[in-house]
């Protein structure tokens, strides 16, 4: 059977090392040998990104030029309605097959508030949820029959995850790191150094276009 394949959404406002340092070590504990970043175009859950979208792709290119678990995806850019996650996952879903196992990164945040997102409940059918974790986070879900859910599907065994095509959640023990996208155009604005927060080559691209500037 096909090798797990894995997509990290997010908005990329900019791409920091909270994205990729625990998707890098995800993909270590899990075996994956490939992950895509798929930036948003129109985020449903948050405010509009301050960088263009080619403004964001550029600075994906530029963190991952180095790094070659990592590849790109920009359909969700190319498409004027809202980046529903399901959608997406349905068009590789067609794309590759039925049999091809499918894994969708996402936060601890995400998976609390997973009962929030367009059409939840098909996710599963599509992929499973490869969870990395975050911190100050709870780790029960919001109630008793999301935490009923959750428990029913969670993985015990890695090799689930290669075996079958969708269906499981993994809980993935990945590094803690309180970096957020909004802290880092926050200090970039205030004229506060973000070196340790994101790698050189997308700070200078940032510093290149005049990005976050106050």
């Amino acid at each position: 059977m096909s090798k797990l394949y894995a997509l990290f959404g997010g908005t990329f406002d900019p791409i920091h090392y909270g994205h990729l340092r625990p998707v890098e070590a995800l993909a270590q504990k899990v075996g994956l040998k490939k992950v895509t970043l798929l930036p948003n175009n129109v985020p449903p859950h948050r405010p509009q990104p301050e960088a263009s979208a080619q403004q964001r792709v550029e600075m994906l290119r530029c963190a991952i030029a180095d790094r070659p678990l990592f590849d790109i995806d920009t359909r969700e850019l190319e498409r004027a309605t809202p980046s529903w996650t399901v959608a997406t996952l349905e068009a590789l879903r067609a794309e590759r097959g039925t049999e091809q196992p499918l894994g969708f990164i996402i936060g601890q945040d995400s998976l609390l508030t997973l009962a929030k997102w367009h059409r939840w409940q098909d996710l599963l059918s599509l992929c499973h949820l490869l969870v990395c974790k975050r911190p100050g986070y709870a780790t029960q879900m919001e109630t008793p029959e999301m935490q009923q859910w959750l428990d029913e599907h969670l993985a015990d065994d890695v090799q689930q995850l290669h075996h079958s095509p969708a269906g499981h959640i993994w809980l993935a023990d990945t590094p803690l790191l309180d970096i957020s996208a909004t802290e880092i155009r926050q200090r970039r604005h205030a004229g506060i150094s973000c070196a340790d927060l994101l790698p050189d080559a997308v700070i200078g691209y940032i510093d290149s276009v005049g990005l976050y500037r106050s």
